[in-house]
């Protein structure tokens, strides 16, 4: 799919790399169509893995794609330049009058913090309910879904007794859904999280479904029955090497922490992990864009005021 992105972004060589192809502004502003509108708001303090990720999985389809990237207006990232915070993303006072096809919402490393606490949750807010009249679409990722749980149906988080970290088998509950076409009855996602919500207090909201789940990792998809809204409490978008980076961070660090599971050849960090959720990571992603964005957006986006 042709991505319409800055540029300069540093994803644009390491995609170009992979064979992806991503079309810069010029190019994209020469063809007579009206691309989906996308915005990342991306919390992960590894702002250009993440931008890179997010992309790649964004670029499976043959519709043309114009991505947004959103940072926190009352948050400075310590991770990253200041430059490229000021050359590629834009604020919420910036595109707050406009329209989106779709949303997503990264994790961020702030789970054990009450919401509340949260440094930038005053204004996470007001993009959440912003997105309710504006955005057709929205995908939250790990923390982002715990967020976007609690803000919409104020469901809470509660704390695990050790961090639910590797590469966790799920059971889908319904394998006719549109968002899981093509996958297999059991498939893999990645999760790294101290916390989780709980399977009986989503069951109150009548307005949600859970979509799967699994006895280690939990409730992992959920979804609002008008297919609005997605929340994913794991990380589909991880590279090979992920875990693997926040792992060997850990212990650099001197934390406790447990060879993630189901990661590494007989739990052997030497070596090298199989890239065993790719192919469902795409698939989701695909599907996601397909079912629950293009065929049922409105092609007139200021038409999602009276939605």
């Amino acid at each position: 799919m042709p991505i319409k992105i800055p540029n300069n972004l540093p994803a644009v060589n390491i995609l170009a790399k992979e064979n992806i192809f991503v079309m810069n502004e010029t190019r994209a502003l020469s063809q007579d169509i009206r691309p989906l509108k996308f915005v990342i708001v991306n919390l992960m303090p590894t702002k250009i893995e993440t931008e890179t990720q997010l992309l790649r999985l964004l670029s499976n389809t043959p519709l043309q794609m114009e991505i947004t990237l959103l940072k926190m207006n009352s948050y400075i990232s310590r991770n990253i330049s200041e430059e490229h915070m000021k050359n590629f993303y834009k604020t919420f006072d910036d595109i707050k009058n406009e329209k989106f096809d779709g949303l997503i919402i990264t994790g961020a490393p702030v789970e054990t913090i009450e919401f509340e606490k949260v440094d930038y949750w005053k204004e996470l807010t007001e993009i959440l309910k912003w997105s309710n009249r504006h955005v057709f679409s929205t995908l939250y990722i790990c923390w982002g879904a715990q967020a976007g749980l609690y803000y919409h149906y104020g469901i809470k988080k509660y704390p695990l007794k050790e961090k639910l970290f590797g590469i966790y088998p799920l059971e889908l509950n319904d394998s006719n859904i549109a968002l899981f076409r093509g996958f297999d009855e059991i498939f893999y996602i990645p999760q790294s999280r101290h916390t989780e919500v709980k399977e009986e207090d989503i069951n109150k909201i009548e307005e949600l479904e859970i979509l799967a789940k699994s006895p280690e990792a939990g409730v992992s998809i959920v979804r609002t029955k008008d297919k609005r809204k997605i929340f994913v409490t794991g990380h589909m978008e991880y590279d090979r090497m992920t875990l693997a980076d926040e792992y060997e961070r850990d212990i650099r660090l001197g934390r406790e922490i447990r060879v993630p599971f189901n990661y590494y050849p007989e739990d052997n960090p030497e070596k090298t992990p199989p890239f065993k959720w790719r192919g469902h990571a795409n698939l989701f992603f695909i599907n996601w864009i397909n079912h629950h964005v293009y065929q049922e957006t409105p092609y007139n986006l200021d038409e999602l005021e009276k939605m």
